[in-house]
C-alpha cells in the first residue's frame, strides 16, 4: 500500500472519539458483532475514571492510512502483576485494526515501544484491561455472536498479531450446554456431588437481595482468593471490588447465583449472567437515555445464561464443591426460562474444569487466545 501511515498517542477529545469510532467503522456490516456498552468501555479504556488505572499507567494510540483511522490499541502497565510474578511485563488491549499488516505492525510496535519506555521487558495481550475483564482474541467460533462480556473480532486478527512477533501464551475456551444436560450428569459426577454434600454438610443459597452489597462482596472476595494459583491471575484491588459490585447490582439475578457454606462460612460462590447481548445489539450499546430501560425489561425474555464462575476457596478445591455450587442454580434457572448456558471462559491449562465440563456434555464452541512477546 502506498498511502501514508501515521501512528500517534490519543491526547484529545477528538482522538478519544476516533478511538471509539474504530469499532463502528470496522464492524458495521458484521451481523455477529455486538457493540460494547459505550459508557462502560470508556471507563475500561481509562477515558473515564476507573479504579484499575489508579496505580496503573496507560496510553492509547491510533493508526491511520491515508488520513483515515484504521486501528487502535491501549498499552498499559499492571504493577500488581509484576509484583506478583516478579516480571517486567507490559500489556496491550482494546486492539482493533483493518486487514492491513503494515498498519497493524506499526500500531503494535508503537505500543511495545511505549512499554519499553516504562521499563518493561515483555508484552502480553489482548486484555481489556486485565484477565478480570474482557480478554483474548477470537481464533475459533466465528459463526455466531459472542455472549455477554466475551470479545469478538475478525479471523485475521490472529494473523496480524503474530506478524508483529507475538506468539500464543494461553488459550481460553467457551463451552455450550443445554440446561437439560446439567440435570443428567455423568453418574460418576453425580456420585461425587452427593458424596461431597454428605462429607462436608454443604448448604447452598442464592444471593440475598436484602444483603446485596455484602453478598456481592462475598462473591468477589471468593473469586479473588480462589484464583490465586491460576495462570496470569491478579486479584482485583479493593476499589475495583467496590466498583464491580456497583455494576453487578444491575446485572445479577438472584436465581442465577449460589453461595456454598460450610458451618455458616462461605466457601464457594457461583453465578451466571444473562446474555444481554441481543438487547445490547438492539439498543446500539447506548444505555442513555432509554437503553437501560430496555435492558431491564428484557431480562425475563432472555433464554441464555453465561456461567461465569464456580469459585471455591483454595483449601476446598479439588473436592467437587464447584459442582455443588452450580447444582443449586439449575432448577431456578429452568424456572426462570433459561434453556441454554455457556461456560466461559475456561483456561486451556485448567484441565480439571475442562474435563468436568466435557464429561458433563459441554461442547466447545469458541477459542480465544492471549499472546506474549519479548521486548
Amino acid at each position: 500500500m502506498s498511502a501514508e501511515l501515521r501512528c500517534w498517542p490519543v491526547t484529545s477529545g477528538a482522538d478519544r472519539r476516533a478511538f471509539m469510532q474504530v469499532l463502528k467503522d470496522r464492524y458495521k456490516d458484521d451481523p455477529n458483532w455486538v457493540p460494547p456498552l459505550w459508557s462502560v468501555q470508556k471507563e475500561l479504556v481509562g477515558f473515564k475514571k476507573h479504579p484499575f488505572y489508579d496505580k496503573n499507567p496507560s496510553q492509547a494510540f491510533l493508526v491511520s492510512r491515508g488520513g483515515k483511522v484504521v486501528g487502535r490499541i491501549l498499552a498499559l502497565v499492571n504493577h500488581e502483576h509484576n509484583r506478583r510474578y516478579k516480571e517486567q511485563r507490559g500489556f496491550f488491549g482494546f486492539y482493533e485494526c483493518s486487514h492491513d499488516e503494515e498498519a497493524s505492525t506499526l500500531l503494535l510496535e508503537t505500543a511495545c515501544q511505549w512499554l519499553r519506555e516504562q521499563g518493561m521487558a515483555a508484552a502480553r495481550g489482548p486484555v481489556n484491561p486485565s484477565l478480570n475483564y474482557e480478554c483474548g482474541t477470537l481464533v475459533e467460533g466465528f459463526d455466531s455472536p459472542p455472549t455477554f462480556m466475551i470479545t469478538y473480532n475478525p479471523p485475521y486478527h490472529d494473523e496480524l498479531i503474530k506478524a508483529a512477533g507475538f506468539e500464543k501464551a494461553e488459550d481460553l475456551f467457551s463451552y455450550k450446554c443445554d440446561i437439560s444436560m446439567l440435570q443428567n450428569l455423568d453418574p460418576k459426577l453425580a456420585f461425587i456431588l452427593e458424596e461431597v454434600k454428605r462429607r462436608f454438610e454443604v448448604t447452598c443459597r442464592p444471593l440475598d437481595t436484602k444483603k446485596f452489597k455484602s453478598d456481592v462482596r462475598i462473591f468477589l472476595e471468593i473469586y479473588n482468593r480462589s484464583l490465586e494459583n491460576t495462570w496470569g491471575y491478579v486479584p482485583m484491588s479493593e476499589n475495583e471490588i467496590d466498583h464491580q459490585a456497583k455494576g453487578l447490582k444491575f446485572l445479577m439475578i438472584p436465581e442465577l447465583t449460589s453461595i456454598a457454606e460450610i458451618d455458616g462460612k462461605p466457601v464457594g460462590a457461583g453465578f451466571g449472567l444473562l446474555d444481554f447481548n441481543p438487547t445490547i445489539q438492539r439498543i446500539g450499546g447506548r444505555l442513555f437515555p432509554f437503553g437501560w430501560i430496555r435492558l431491564f425489561t428484557d431480562r425475563k425474555k432472555i433464554p441464555r445464561v453465561r456461567l461465569i464462575s464456580a469459585n471455591v476457596l483454595p483449601e476446598y478445591q479439588k473436592w467437587g464443591l464447584g459442582l455443588v455450587t452450580l447444582e443449586r442454580i439449575v432448577p431456578d434457572a429452568i424456572n426462570y426460562g433459561i434453556t441454554e448456558g455457556e461456560f466461559s471462559w475456561v483456561l486451556e491449562s485448567n484441565n480439571l474444569s475442562r474435563n468436568t465440563i466435557e464429561r458433563g456434555g459441554g461442547k466447545r464452541t469458541k477459542r480465544h487466545r492471549i499472546y506474549d512477546r519479548e521486548l
